[in-house]
C-alpha cells in the first residue's frame, strides 16, 4: 500500500485571504516528548568517535537546530577540529534509525495534543509544522501518532535553513496563504520564538518542553501556556477572527 503523502493537501487550504489564521506546531519537545530516544541516539553517536557523551541537559539545549549543527555545538571546544561532524551526524542517524524500529519504541504525544489540534481545526485556523527533524524522520513520527493528514503545511530541515531563521515559517505563509500577523508559532525552545519574530509571528512558548519558561520570555515569546489545553484559546487571543479584534 503507497505511503499518504505528506505535502500540503490543497483541498484543505483556502484562497489566500487577509481573514486566514495559521497556527505552525514544533514537533520534539511540542507535540511529542521525544528526549529520551534523542539522547540515547546522541550517547551512541559520541561514544563511537570516542568522545564523552553530553549530559541529558545540555543536549536538550540543542534539540530544535539543524542536526549537524546541534550535534556540532555538543562537541567539545577543544575537540571541534578534530572532530567530523558529517561522521557524527551519520551515526546519530543509524542509531535513531534503529531505535525507531525497536518494538519498546517509545515518543508519545503529550497530553492533550490531540484535542488541541482538533480545537484549532474547530476554528478554521489552518495547521502547520516547522521542525528541525528531517522530513522522513517527521513523517513517520505523525504516521505513528496518525496525525500525517492533520497539517497543511509541514517544514523541515530539508527545504533550506533551520532555526532561528525564518525561512521555514516564511514557506508555510506562501503555502498557506496566511499573512505573518494571522499566524502563531507554537514551541518550547528559544529557536522557536526567535523564528517566529524574525518572519513576524505572534510566539507561543510552552513550559513542558525542553526550554526554561523564562529564556522563552527572554526570547520574544508574546505568551506562556502551562498546558495544552490552553493553546487553542491562547491563539486565539493571539490572532483573533476577522472582526474579533478590539
Amino acid at each position: 500500500m503507497d505511503r499518504p503523502s505528506a505535502r500540503p493537501n490543497a483541498a484543505k487550504i483556502p484562497r489566500a485571504n487577509a481573514a486566514l489564521r495559521l497556527a505552525v506546531f514544533d514537533c520534539d519537545g511540542t507535540l511529542v516528548d521525544s528526549q529520551h530516544s534523542i539522547f540515547a541516539a546522541v550517547r551512541f553517536a559520541f561514544e563511537s568517535v570516542g568522545l564523552e557523551t553530553p549530559t541529558p541537559a545540555t543536549a536538550r539545549r540543542v534539540i530544535g537546530l539543524p542536526l549537524d549543527q546541534a550535534l556540532e555545538r555538543l562537541v567539545p571546544e577543544a575537540a571541534r577540529e578534530a572532530v567530523d561532524t558529517a561522521k557524527l551526524t551519520e551515526r546519530y542517524k543509524d542509531a535513531f534509525f534503529e531505535l525507531r524500529n525497536r518494538p519498546d519504541f517509545e515518543e508519545p504525544l503529550f497530553p492533550g495534543a490531540v484535542e488541541a489540534l482538533a480545537a484549532l481545526e474547530a476554528e478554521r485556523i489552518l495547521l502547520g509544522i516547522a521542525t528541525g527533524k528531517s522530513r522522513r524522520g517527521l513523517e513517520r513520527t505523525l504516521e505513528r501518532h496518525g496525525l500525517l493528514g492533520r497539517f497543511v503545511t509541514i517544514q523541515t530541515n530539508d527545504s533550506g535553513p533551520g532555526k532561528p531563521h525564518p525561512h521555514m515559517l516564511e514557506r508555510a505563509l506562501a503555502e498557506t496563504g496566511a499573512e505573518p500577523a494571522n499566524g502563531v508559532m507554537i514551541g518550547d525552545t528559544v529557536f522557536d520564538m526567535a523564528m517566529a519574530r524574525a518572519a513576524g509571528l505572534r510566539a507561543l512558548g510552552v513550559a513542558w518542553g525542553y526550554h526554561a519558561s523564562d529564556e522563552l520570555v527572554e526570547a520574544g515569546a508574546h505568551a506562556l501556556v502551562e498546558r495544552f489545553a490552553d493553546v487553542p484559546s491562547s491563539v486565539e487571543r493571539l490572532v483573533p477572527a476577522r472582526g474579533a479584534r478590539p
